[in-house]
């Protein structure tokens, strides 16, 4: 048995085994198909998911802000320690 034919598997290169297209308005009509099962958050969950989300930024812009001052504050202590001499 030669490695190409245990790396493809029976029959892969055969156009047979090819996936079909499908036509544009069977394309169309599974679409709006899997439309119809999206479930849509209500107005309540809207807000309060925002709200999760705009916390959450607020705090990682404050851990960020406060992590960036430190350390701008530690490297301008580092570099003009020897500057008094």
């Amino acid at each position: 048995m030669s490695e190409s034919s245990t790396v493809r598997g029976k029959g892969a290169g055969s156009p047979d085994d090819a996936p079909r297209r499908t036509s544009i308005p069977t394309f169309y009509r599974q679409v709006v198909a899997e439309l119809r099962k999206v479930v849509y958050p209500t107005q309540e969950q809207l807000v309060t998911y925002f709200l999760v989300v705009l916390v959450f930024v607020v705090v990682m812009m404050s851990f960020v802000s406060a992590l960036d001052l430190g350390l701008g504050k530690l490297v301008f202590a580092v570099f003009t320690a020897g500057d008094d001499i």
